[in-house]
């Protein structure tokens, strides 16, 4: 692997499943051929030097669970970014991987980095069978520095552009917190860092 640090919402497979280590032991639904073909994805938590938080999906919402792996087991990383462009001109019977592609070209003239996670990621990934006709599209954004108030409006326009329902989460690098909310409440968000969830009124600032 090149990738030299792991961030929340990346997608990983392992050199060799056996070493995952899952909290409350292993369900019934995780079976070897699943396991051998489903990405984990890194969770937000901090751990020490070396040991990666993950989480694991199965077919259905109910079919989660989530675990630690050592992180020289990580053969393969694919970060949302790397997965932006993978649904251009495809799969348009799905309603979130359509929005995905028509909002794609709009979502670049933003200038910031994003990509897909949730069940559109992991699909575009793996091409397991998650996805549902009324699943959301989840949107990663990265914004190092607080948002200006163009970015934000094109933002907030393209959740009005589909049909689908669309979940942006926008990364400033120290945490995550839901586009919608820091629309709606004019800065006052919940944070979610690896040190746990953080109210805070001014996201860019209170996590570094």
């Amino acid at each position: 692997m090149d990738r030299q640090s792991l961030r929340a919402h990346d997608l990983l497979w392992l050199t060799d499943t056996a070493t995952l280590e899952l909290d409350g032991g292993w369900p019934d639904w995780l079976t070897p051929d699943w396991l051998a073909r489903a990405p984990l994805v890194v969770r937000r938590e901090s751990t020490v030097e070396g040991r990666v938080p993950v989480g694991v999906r199965g077919r259905t919402r109910s079919e989660r669970c989530k675990g630690y792996l050592g992180r020289g087991q990580v053969s393969r990383c694919v970060g949302p970014e790397e997965l932006a462009a993978s649904a251009s001109g495809k799969h348009h019977a799905v309603p979130a991987l359509a929005a995905l592609t028509a909002l794609a070209p709009a979502l670049d003239a933003i200038g910031l980095a994003w990509g897909p996670t949730g069940g559109v990621g992991f699909y575009l990934a793996c091409g397991l069978p998650v996805l549902r006709p009324d699943s959301d599209l989840d949107l990663l954004v990265r914004a190092p520095r607080q948002l200006s108030a163009q970015q934000a409006a094109a933002l907030d326009a393209l959740q009005h552009r589909t049909d689908c329902r669309i979940d942006i989460q926008i990364d400033t690098g120290n945490g995550a917190f839901a586009f919608a909310e820091w629309r709606r409440t004019g800065g006052q968000v919940l944070l979610k860092t690896s040190a746990g969830p953080l109210l805070c009124d001014a996201p860019w600032r209170d996590a570094a």
